[in-house]
């Protein structure tokens, strides 16, 4: 795992950056907010913070945290090179 340093929206004392977590985060997330038909920005200003820094996302969406991992955890298995 390749250390980076932290940029603008990390959360405070964030040192690592892991990719593919990230990235199918990212993902659950784009796919709760379109199925509900929320602009980007709206989901920022819904959460109260700049669009960069989605630390609320799960409850300006009005669903759990854990709705979304499981969403992280579906799309990271979809990525996954198949055990064959």
């Amino acid at each position: 795992m390749q250390k980076r340093s932290i940029q603008r929206g990390r959360p405070v004392g964030t040192t690592t950056y892991e990719a593919e977590p990230a990235i199918a985060f990212g993902a659950a997330v784009r796919e709760e907010r379109t199925n509900q038909g929320i602009a980007q920005e709206t989901l920022a200003h819904l959460a109260g913070i700049e669009r960069s820094h989605m630390g609320k996302i799960a409850r300006a969406l009005k669903c759990s945290s854990a709705h979304l991992m499981t969403l992280t955890e579906a799309k990271l298995a979809e990525s996954a090179p198949s055990a064959d």
